[in-house]
């Protein structure tokens, strides 16, 4: 009778495991069978590169607001910020599979998806050299496109090979990086945040290392940090109306920063994502610190 009872204790976990990994067995049938039967819907921009460079951008039919590379992907349906997906409006993008991270689309969100009858592929992402491989990984793998994946990393680990990697030190530049949408809306990105992450793979500091996640910027805390350089999204140092506009902001001109004018703009994309482009935006923001 023992026996019986672990056989059927195992066959329900094994019943229980199949269940969970169904919905990833079905999109790499799907993949395999008819790739250009994929209507797909991604809600994070790494994610749409991968799916671009893995050859798939035809099949996507709709993106996140932050899904701006490549170029032409910005004719692309935009279904709103990952965090606020409006599920009405993806539904009538008629997708068969919609793709994010699990950090990102509320649970809520993911569950109305499933109701409405849609596969939903959520992955890991984590902001390292390493996290970007595994991403690219699991997403080619996912759909069955392990030769594909194994193209995108080859090129991928080249690059980030003629990427000197500095270690963190005290005595490099402090970075401090603002996010900015007009004045009214400024915050510091403090540690364990993707420009914390990309600041540090660059071979300078985040000063701003007494908090996690984002905070309101405030002329003491500017002062206090006194960074080297000011780093912002292209985007949000021309919400402040450029550089002149920044400079202009309460505490920047007390800064070493400020008193330098050492300001640098980047695509937020590129700066943020830890997408296959990372080895790019590590050369790239190296380069702008030492200029």
């Amino acid at each position: 009778m023992k026996n019986i009872g672990y056989l059927f204790v195992f066959m329900a976990f094994a019943l229980f495991i199949s269940s969970c990994q169904s919905g990833n067995s079905e999109t790499q049938s799907a993949a395999a069978n008819n790739p250009d039967s994929l209507r797909i819907v991604s809600l994070n921009g790494t994610i749409t590169e991968i799916l671009s460079l893995a050859g798939l951008e035809d099949q996507i039919v709709g993106t996140d607001v932050a899904s701006t590379y490549p170029e032409s992907i910005k004719s692309k349906p935009k279904v709103g910020h990952n965090r606020k997906i409006p599920v009405e409006g993806v539904l009538a993008l008629n997708p068969n599979l919609v793709i994010g991270t699990t950090t990102e689309v509320p649970k809520e969100t993911v569950e109305q998806f499933r109701q409405a009858g849609l596969k939903v592929l959520l992955l890991d992402q984590e902001y390292s050299v390493e996290g970007s491989r595994n991403l690219i990984r699991a997403l080619t793998d996912s759909l069955n496109l392990k030769l594909k994946g194994d193209s995108i990393l080859s090129s991928f680990d080249k690059e980030i090979a003629d990427v000197k990697s500095f270690p963190e030190s005290h005595g490099k530049p402090k970075v401090l990086f603002i996010y900015a949408r007009g004045s009214g809306t400024m915050m510091v990105g403090g540690s364990d945040t993707q420009v914390d992450k990309i600041i540090q793979l660059a071979g300078a500091v985040n000063p701003a290392k007494d908090f996690k996640d984002y905070r309101p910027l405030t002329s003491e805390s500017l002062v206090n940090y006194n960074p080297d350089v000011l780093l912002l999204f292209d985007s949000g140092l021309s919400s402040l109306g450029s550089a002149e506009g920044l400079l202009s902001v309460q505490g920047v001109k007390q800064t070493n920063a400020g008193k330098n004018k050492k300001i640098i703009a980047m695509d937020g994309q590129l700066l943020s994502g830890f997408s296959p482009r990372l080895p790019q935006a590590i050369k790239e923001l190296h380069t702008k610190i030492h200029e």
